[in-house]
């Protein structure tokens, strides 16, 4: 198992964030529906964000990153809210603790 780092650092705007959360839904989620990958967004008040995205392999994390990068915008998006990633790191997973313990 692998896990990918997605780092949006802070502070972002209300409209950032807004921006941000409409692409993951409405271009993101669609681009990923082909990948047997689980994400999980974690945001701070100050709309900074790690978006940690778990698959199999490492090369399932590359080729979803490869289409999530490949999608254009939506004809309703604003570049200038959607500066990209401050940082992407992989990582293998070492060790998973069962649920409930």
């Amino acid at each position: 198992m692998h896990a990918q780092l997605t780092f949006f650092d802070g502070p972002r705007s209300p409209a950032e964030i807004a921006a941000a959360d409409y692409a993951g839904r409405n271009r993101i989620q669609p681009a990923l529906a082909g990948f047997d990958v689980r994400t999980y967004v974690l945001r701070r008040d100050d709309g900074s964000a790690v978006i940690i995205t778990f698959a199999e392999d490492e090369q399932t994390l590359l080729d979803a990153q490869k289409a999530v990068l490949g999608t254009a915008l939506l004809p309703d998006e604003d570049p200038a809210l959607l500066p990209g990633a401050d940082r992407v790191e992989i990582y293998p997973v070492v060790r998973v603790t069962p649920e409930g313990a």
